[in-house]
């Protein structure tokens, strides 16, 4: 055939192709379209504010319906779905209920969301119910339990393993943070035809019940579960993620991570010691008498560095040692020319990582008048405010990399820590920034500087460098032993009337120990396990702000040791091994941080389109924004030419954040064929 006659012939087969769709391409049209967004119908109660916390902080889009709302929109077909461009459309991928029948079990609001969830398949959660065969369960009184749950050992089952909570070992332990509260309340119930129990518990006379599972039943799958929680509970935050993944059928927007980073900050300089008989810090603008370091400081030794290395060896926990270099230089000029600690530290630099602290630790705020209790901002002669200079500032964070390059040791200039979090603003008494701040910082091309999450916790700016928020654990720097730690512990939080400070009665967010601890016991025993109970808490919540501790911690008794252990024991008993901690450096918690807030502003703004046709999904956001997807094995992204293995594995999922490749308006992602 001519080669003229041969490109008509194509051109006509690719014209009537256009025309008229072949069978297979009408078939296909009926594929529906699902978004990628979970509606929420909420009553007010904890469970759903929790799996709504859960969505939020994970980056998963919702719509909210307040039942409490008198001009809230009716539950219609028109609501749940409508057609894009001939093709059926779900307008929502799952469906989180306070209880089984929210609207009533004969309305016409619920039968138009049992009509939608059958039509297309859409799963349902129903956040807090009871133990009954309307849920596909026994009653409580037909072999189960109700009642508090509080320090119960239930254990995900080998369904839930398999299935949406492959990310948990098994046991999981209920919380009983005080035993004269009951802090949960549940029903067990023996599962029915059709219920697949994901979570229970053993029950008397033998046998176990059920606390989550899945009921099937009249074309339609519901999560059910049956004991009450709130957002802050260790219980749900270690089963929010397999809620959200059975919820979303494993594909949706957002993704989590388990985070945990420790900064250990004045390595190499002496931190000043707690006075048990004045109850203060010598050294401190209000205590009176003393010079601080001079009066007995606490600092790390050789043997210290030493078992802190090894200690990394054995936990397979990196720490971030957070120094000033020009302090220990300061050291060794005043005992005799030698600091066996910095050699220590230095022979192991490879072993840390490393994040600059100024050289010798001065406040960078504003210039302080200690003439007062407590200090202000120094003014000059017409009442302007006394800035420490920009040169200052950029000295200091200039010669503490310097000095850090000149040992060998690693480290990223992008990254600050400045003493005391200072030249940010500092309240009552700072309210605004250094102004020469973010000049020193642009001039040593810092992009990261640390802030303190108890005054700052959202990210933000700092000329063209951004805040990286901190978590203060209640491990104090200036103390090296339990004794110390719980004395001053115990003047914090102890009443007036018990021989405290009452801080704790006139600051709203504490709370006053019943009694003075013994500070003899009363680290290990109570001061332990509450920090690292919070860290926890910290870490399940998807959040990477990383914490910090002191020198002082790793000196002397090492008391920071016994929190971190508590914590990575806990961690690593409660998730499988497909979860494992991720250990975030500085640089990557800003950049992460920064990606959450612009991917919170365009789903705010509704800039962002995703949806899923068969094992196709595809999602489109504002040039510059990248997409947080989480998706199943086995799923690839769609290139020019052929495709790619998608994203990360993380709790048996794959999970990225990413953006469209050159020549490319949308992501594409080609999901596995069950």
């Amino acid at each position: 055939m001519p080669r003229s006659a041969r490109t008509a012939s194509l051109l006509a087969a690719a014209l009537l192709a256009t025309v008229i769709p072949s069978a297979a391409a009408s078939a296909a049209e009926t594929v529906p379209r699902i978004d990628l967004t979970v509606l929420v119908v909420d009553d007010g109660g904890s469970a759903v504010e929790a799996i709504t916390s859960e969505l939020r902080s994970t980056g998963v889009p919702y719509r909210r319906v307040d039942l409490a709302d008198s001009g809230r929109p009716v539950i219609t077909a028109g609501f749940l779905s409508d057609t894009v461009s001939g093709r059926p459309r779900a307008k929502f991928q799952g469906v989180v209920l306070p209880h089984e029948s929210a609207f009533g079990p004969d309305s016409a609001e619920q039968a138009a969301l049992t009509a939608y969830e059958k039509t297309f398949g859409i799963p349902q959660v129903d956040a807090y119910t009871w133990a009954h065969p309307g849920v596909g369960l026994d009653y409580t009184s037909d072999g189960g339990l109700s009642g508090p749950l509080d320090g119960a050992a239930a254990s995900v089952t080998a369904a839930g393993r398999a299935g949406p909570f492959r990310h948990l070992d098994g046991p999981l332990t209920f919380e009983d943070n005080d035993p004269a509260i009951a802090e949960s309340y549940g029903y067990a119930g023996r599962p029915r035809e059709g219920y697949t129990s994901y979570l229970d518990i053993p029950v008397d006379g033998g046998g176990r019940a059920s606390l989550i599972g899945e009921y099937a039943h009249d074309g339609r799958r519901e999560l059910v579960v049956t004991f009450a929680y709130n957002q802050y509970q260790r219980q749900f935050r270690a089963l929010a993620r397999g809620i959200v993944e059975w919820l979303t059928q494993g594909v949706h927007l957002g993704q989590s991570r388990s985070y945990f980073s420790v900064h250990v900050d004045d390595v190499l300089a002496p931190d000043a010691r707690w006075d048990a008989e004045r109850n203060c810090t010598p050294g401190d603008f209000d205590c009176v008498g003393g010079d601080g370091e001079g009066e007995n400081p606490v600092r790390m030794t050789a043997e210290d560095a030493r078992y802190a290395a090894a200690w990394q060896k054995s936990s397979g926990f990196t720490l971030d040692m957070v120094y000033n270099g020009g302090q220990g230089e300061q050291w060794k000029t005043e005992h005799g020319g030698t600091d066996p600690l910095a050699a220590q530290l230095i022979a192991d630099r490879a072993q840390y990582r490393w994040v600059n602290h100024t050289y010798t630790h001065p406040f960078l705020g504003c210039v302080q008048d200690n003439s007062t209790v407590p200090w202000q901002c120094a003014k000059n002669a017409t009442g302007a405010t006394l800035w420490t200079s920009r040169s200052v500032i950029s000295g200091q964070i200039r010669d503490n990399h310097n000095w850090a390059v000149a040992k060998g040791i690693s480290v990223d200039r992008t990254e600050l820590v400045t003493g005391e979090h200072s030249g940010l603003k500092t309240l009552p008494q700072q309210g605004a920034d250094n102004p020469n701040l973010a000049g020193a910082l642009a001039d040593n091309g810092v992009k990261w500087i640390a802030s303190d999450n108890s005054r700052e916790p959202q990210q933000r700016a700092v000329g063209a460098a951004k805040t990286v928020p901190r978590h203060p654990m209640n491990v104090y720097y200036n103390v090296g032993t339990a004794a110390e730690m719980a004395d001053e512990y115990n003047w914090i939080y102890t009443s007036r009337a018990d021989g405290g400070s009452g801080i704790c009665e006139s600051n709203p967010a504490s709370t006053c120990l019943p009694a003075p601890l013994d500070t003899a016991t009363g680290y290990a025993s109570h001061i332990v396990p509450q920090e690292a109970r919070t860290a926890l808490a910290h870490i399940v919540a998807n959040d990477p702000r990383p914490h910090y501790v002191h020198q002082s911690n790793l000196a002397e008794e090492r008391i920071l040791y016994p929190v971190l252990d508590q914590v990575l024991a806990d961690y690593r008993a409660l998730f499988a091994d497909n979860t494992p901690l991720v250990n975030p450096r500085q640089r990557d918690v800003g950049t992460e941080l920064n990606r959450r807030a612009a991917w919170d502003q365009a789903l705010a703004a509704g800039q962002v389109t995703a949806y899923r046709i068969g094992t196709t999904v595809t999602v489109k956001a504002p040039a510059g924004v990248t997409a947080p997807i989480t998706v199943p094995e086995g799923t690839r992204k769609q290139l020019i030419l052929g495709t790619a293995v998608f994203g990360t594995a993380y709790a048996g999922t794959r999970s990225a954040w990413t953006a469209p490749e050159a020549l490319q308006s949308a992501t594409t992602l080609r999901l596995p064929t069950v």
